[in-house]
């Protein structure tokens, strides 16, 4: 699968970009948000790209940023939204805005992005609210962010075992305020019993 694609602009619309890479031009379905910070026709630039392949068809959609890109690939697991209207959702809100409508269950503001009904915007809320990080200066964020190496490991470690991002982050600042080991394995320990 292709995951990044770096090359030559060769055309740029507002949800369509064209790079030549190795003599092929590829034809990249990309987010308003990424088109309005793509340099000029002629540049290099280097976008990262989810491969999606169906029976008829391979689409790249490509993205600027790692994070726009995994917030794409949440969208498109929740059932009813395809690649083309995860696309359409990213174009009509910033990737900030976005995950903060979510995390607050603001469903009148998700039915304004064009394509959005009010079944769809529920859906996003009740299967992405517990998945998506919080936004810079939302409630938890200032706190995730000082986060050691070791506590975001423990972290990881909780939302692999399906645990919810905000009890999880909850567990790992109650587990160093109870004062467990700065150690991984006691850390996660401790912070297991507490999310419980």
């Amino acid at each position: 699968m292709i995951a990044l694609l770096r090359g030559v602009l060769v055309e740029k619309h507002p949800n369509q970009a064209i790079i030549e890479a190795g003599g092929v031009g590829y034809d990249v379905t990309i987010p308003v948000s990424t088109f309005t910070h793509l340099p000029d026709a002629g540049a290099e630039v280097r976008l990262r790209i989810h491969t999606h392949v169906r029976e008829d068809a391979l689409a790249l959609y490509g993205f600027l940023t790692q994070d726009e890109k995994a917030l794409f690939e949440k969208l498109i697991g929740v059932s009813g939204i395809g690649p083309t209207l995860a696309v359409k959702i990213l174009s009509g809100l910033a990737a900030a805005d976005l995950i903060g409508a979510i995390r607050r269950s603001e469903v009148e503001r998700l039915v304004r992005i064009p394509g959005v009904g009010k079944k769809t915007a529920e859906r996003m809320v009740l299967e992405l609210r517990d998945k998506l990080p919080a936004v810079t200066g939302e409630e938890p964020g200032p706190a995730v962010a000082a986060l050691s190496a070791i506590d975001q490991d423990v972290l990881s470690a909780l939302l692999n075992l399906g645990c919810a991002r905000p009890q999880a982050e909850a567990a790992v600042r109650k587990a160093k305020a109870a004062g467990a080991s700065a150690d991984f394995e006691p850390l996660f320990r401790r912070a297991l019993e507490l999310v419980r």
